[in-house]
């Protein structure tokens, strides 16, 4: 019973302080996986009987169950706690100029769908169903994972460009047409039935990092990505940086000596070869494997040291720009121009770096398997989620 006086939200309630209690053990579940209720006592702090009871209206929940039991000591074995995976799903889709990749996954990050679906973004017939291409993908991993609409909790969809924060459109994403409706969040959520976020890619590429790659204990960093088109997340004191309109990061418009000035404002298009300009026109994928030859492969690039040494000098400049500004603690390399480079392009861009009146952070070169962007939504999606799920107040 609450406190007289108070009302049942209030901090420091016993139904407040039970809530609290609640989402700490399920969080270390989500964390070590299953857990005997002794071991869940001495992480948390909590005596016996409060433990017994916490799990005990969890597993009355839904949220943990018992996964067999743990033998081998003195006295009777065991049980196991877990997570119960039925509690709730999300799904993390990743939109390309090609396509749209979907993902479906129980509330312990357990993948049980998978769907693509082929689309060419400017197309005519294209540009106004993006809504019914999205429940496509979507549809197609639920069908996989048994799953209907209404299991879902909540969705992350990583999208080249970046979310105006004032006007709820898609800006720097001109070659993505059917993305830019003020609404399409909410004609999105009514679609999937579920709430609806959408996250620039690069931004989720960095949380994937931060969760299981490169950039884990680390809370200042800045991934710079690499690919047909080139970007960066920022992330400072743990939180990515946004910016004003979204636009945080987008430093393939970024000026250099070298690259002429990009026109036209956040719609400008910067093209597959970096079209009007900027950093993207000196380090993208296209123009990397141009240097080598017209039919070379970024392999072919990265094979031939005076052309690996000026892509590092390029690289280098730009970094240090962003170096200048936010002072990382650390450059984490992403996208297929990095992977290509591997350790020469890392040490090469590293040795550029030394010696210049700057702070000079580590550089990796990420390692995470599979597609980071999709990696990236799925724990957004699953923070999300969990906020809702394990929300036992």
């Amino acid at each position: 019973m609450a406190a007289a006086g108070s009302t049942p939200g209030t901090p420091g309630t016993p139904r407040v302080l039970r809530a609290m209690n609640d989402r700490a053990v399920l969080d270390l579940l989500v964390v070590h996986g299953p857990l005997t209720r002794t071991r869940v006592g001495e992480l948390t702090g909590l005596s016996k009987p409060t433990t017994s009871q916490l799990l005990g209206r969890l597993e009355a929940a839904g949220l943990v169950h018992t996964t067999g039991s743990l033998s081998g000591r003195p006295g009777p074995n065991a049980l196991l706690y877990e997570i119960d995976p039925g509690a709730g799903h999300v799904a993390a889709l990743s939109a390309d100029p090609t396509g749209i990749t979907a993902l479906v996954a129980d509330i312990t990050g357990t993948v049980l769908g998978t769907e693509r679906v082929e689309a060419d973004a400017i197309a005519d017939d294209v540009r106004h169903r993006t809504a019914q291409l999205v429940t496509e993908a979507v549809d197609g991993a639920l069908r996989q994972a048994g799953l209907g609409h209404d299991d879902l909790r909540a969705a992350v969809i990583g999208t080249p460009g970046a979310i105006d924060p004032h006007t709820g459109q898609l800006r720097y994403a001109p070659h993505l047409p059917g993305w830019h409706s003020r609404t399409l969040r909410d004609d999105l959520a009514a679609v999937l039935g579920t709430p609806v976020a959408i996250e620039n890619d690069v931004n989720l590429a960095a949380v994937a990092e931060q969760y299981e790659g490169a950039a884990q204990d680390h809370d200042n960093y800045v991934l710079t990505w690499l690919d047909e088109g080139v970007g960066a997340a920022i992330v400072l004191g743990g939180t990515l940086l946004r910016g004003a309109t979204g636009g945080a990061g987008e430093i393939g418009y970024m000026p250099l000596p070298g690259a002429p000035l990009v026109r036209g404002g956040p719609e400008a298009t910067l093209g597959p070869h970096g079209g009007g300009g900027g950093f993207q026109s000196l380090v993208s994928a296209p123009v990397v494997r141009e240097l080598a030859g017209p039919d070379a492969s970024l392999a072919d690039a990265f094979a031939d040291d005076t052309i690996l040494a000026e892509v590092a000098r390029r690289l280098a400049t730009g970094i240090a720009a962003v170096i200048a500004v936010v002072d990382p603690e650390l450059v984490v390399l992403s996208g297929a121009v990095a992977q290509a480079g591997g350790d020469k392009l890392r040490g090469r861009v590293e040795e550029e770096l030394t010696g210049l009146a700057l702070p000079c952070p580590q550089v990796r070169v990420s390692e995470l398997e599979g597609d980071p962007i999709l990696t990236g939504a799925l724990r957004s999606a699953l923070t999300q989620a969990r906020d809702q799920v394990f929300d036992t107040a």
